[in-house]
């Protein structure tokens, strides 16, 4: 099922270059859009070997720049008076800091925590379908916020995405937007 939903939406593929940033702010004020965020810079790749989820001293965090590129990432939404809904977060640390620099209020949803590193690749398929699900089944009429890593991303729409990058997309997973600097 998932392997035939990425297909659907890789077909739903449209090039997005020459649209200016204000013609995205406008397409999040029309509201009920999927905002897909990756967690701002924390440099390295992957996870420590003693990665625990509970414990942010063993995870790759946030530098000084993530962070100010979280508080960045709020000031967009606030300056541009963007309403949003809910703001969902991976359990990593990075992604709750995002989000919590970036929103103040958050929740974890375990369907966007990482499955880059082997250890938690076995978590990528019922990750993923139940992140679609959940969307599938979304009444809300607002915008929404995912703080996430690269590969849910890459692995639900088929493109990179850079630290701290948005992606917008409809209801249907189509994207309609990228925003990478604001």
């Amino acid at each position: 099922m998932i392997k035939k939903l990425i297909i659907i939406v890789l077909t739903f593929f449209y090039s997005l270059s020459g649209i200016a940033n204000s013609d995205y702010v406008e397409l999040l004020k029309q509201n009920n859009k999927l905002i897909f965020i990756r967690h701002a810079l924390a440099p390295g790749n992957g996870d420590p070997d003693n990665f625990d989820i509970f414990d942010c001293s063993t995870q790759r965090n946030l530098n000084s720049v993530g962070r100010e590129q979280s508080i960045e990432l709020g000031n967009f939404f606030d300056t541009n008076n963007i309403s949003i809904d809910l703001v969902l977060s991976s359990e990593w640390c990075r992604c709750k800091e995002t989000a919590n620099l970036a929103f103040k209020k958050f929740e974890t949803f375990d369907a966007l925590n990482s499955f880059y590193d082997p250890k938690f690749y076995k978590n990528k398929e019922p990750q993923l379908e139940k992140l679609i699900n959940f969307i599938i089944n979304l009444e809300n009429e607002g915008n929404i916020v995912f703080v996430t890593h690269y590969v849910v991303i890459a692995a639900i729409f088929g493109q990179a995405v850079t630290s701290g990058e948005i992606l917008i997309a409809d209801q249907n997973l189509n994207v309609v937007g990228r925003i990478k600097d604001y």
